[in-house]
């Protein structure tokens, strides 16, 4: 029997949450191809066989940033996981390199499916093309045109050395275009982010979730509130620019409740900096469930998240983001978010229209309609040649 091994890399908490569907979907084509009450599919399998493996490169490494993920997401346990670790963008690309390169080597994959724009991301896409392994980067495309942004260089090295490329926007057609990348390897599929959220918002909305005793705790009492993450090295990492940014959301507290999971990294620099929590909420990391669920409540958030801007603009809730530029350009042209960039009088003007009832009112980008894993996976298939 023919055997086809895909690998699938997840390297940091938003890469779960895109893998997640794309996982679901393959378990059924796998079912089926097995005769045991699978998804129908096209794909005549024969005397061909489908192995699914997924490599957490371990980029994120606290518990509540990726062990919880795969909990709440449903997500089999990784069959490797690579454990490399923080470090600098040099030392941590490195790391994941030499230890996919063995797993390559063990496991000989057909397919390396890459998620996002990650350090791990351009790392297993670099070691699977030099091991002649075809490559597949789903969110292709986004571009925020700032090579300053260590995820720019990676999305735009591993577009151009992907052999099937999916996309999420409208915008990553035309930048893809634009840099020549051919037609037959681009394919608009939607966004896998959504096809997340939307399945896990129903489990919140029927009851079949609840959010932990903690959580709700936190939230007693409380009417209306903002939703804060702030965790990119632009901002955090200099005292000059983090400390007026804090200034802002502080201004911002006093109007509104803020929940702020703190991220490690800006935890750090709070303390190094001694800028004060004040009447800023902030708790310990969450694991998407909860985090879904606050944000799905929330009046506003702020943020400087790629992801948390498609969420936003799904959920309908105004999004306030703490950048200059942003890769998800259909979040502010047809969704909820506003462009802030990182003057603080903006970012309190915007909170300011936002807390009177003049944000922006959503609407949904072509095929954010919660069937973009079905589409990716009909061609991961198809590629394959079977």
């Amino acid at each position: 029997m023919k055997n086809f091994v895909i690998h699938f890399i997840a390297g940091a908490r938003p890469n779960f949450m895109k893998i997640a569907p794309i996982i679901k979907e393959m378990e059924k084509i796998r079912r089926g191809a097995m005769g045991d009450g699978g998804k129908q599919t096209k794909v005549n399998w024969g005397d061909r066989n489908l192995q699914v493996r997924i490599v957490h490169t371990g980029q994120h490494y606290d518990g509540n940033m990726s062990e919880i993920f795969f909990r709440e997401l449903g997500i089999p346990a990784p069959d490797y996981n690579l454990e490399v670790g923080s470090g600098s963008h040099a030392e941590q690309t490195a790391r994941v390199m030499v230890a996919f390169e063995k797993v390559i080597l063990g496991d000989r994959p057909d397919l390396v499916v890459v998620v996002g724009d990650v350090n791990s991301t351009i790392a297993c896409s670099l070691t699977a093309k030099k091991l002649g392994i075809r490559v597949a980067h789903v969110e292709a495309g986004l571009r925020s045109f700032d090579m300053d942004m260590p995820e720019e260089i990676n999305r735009i090295l591993t577009d151009r050395i992907s052999d099937l490329l999916f996309v999420t926007e409208e915008s990553g057609i035309r930048n893809l275009k634009n840099e020549g990348v051919p037609d037959d390897r681009v394919h608009f599929v939607g966004n896998v982010m959504i096809d997340t959220l939307l399945r896990n918002l129903e489990r919140i909305e029927t009851g079949e979730w609840q959010p932990s005793d903690e959580v709700l705790e936190l939230f007693c009492g409380i009417e209306e509130y903002a939703v804060l993450t702030l965790h990119r090295p632009s901002n955090v990492d200099r005292e000059e620019t983090f400390a007026p940014l804090w200034r802002a959301i502080s201004d911002v507290g006093r109007r509104i409740p803020i929940i702020f999971p703190v991220h490690p990294r800006t935890r750090g620099k709070m303390e190094e900096f001694g800028l004060l929590v004040g009447n800023v909420r902030a708790i310990e990391p969450v694991g998407y469930m909860d985090m879904l669920w606050a944000v799905r409540g929330a009046k506003m958030v702020l943020t400087d998240s790629g992801g948390l801007q498609e969420e936003t603009t799904v959920l309908g809730v105004p999004c306030i983001t703490i950048r200059e530029n942003t890769e998800r350009p259909s979040t502010v042209e047809i969704g909820t978010n506003h462009l802030a960039g990182t003057d603080p009088e903006k970012i309190v003007s915007i909170a300011e229209k936002i807390l009177e009832g003049k944000g922006k009112k959503s609407g949904i980008p072509p095929l954010w309609d919660g069937k973009a894993a079905e589409r990716i996976v009909e061609i991961l298939t198809e590629s394959l040649g079977v």
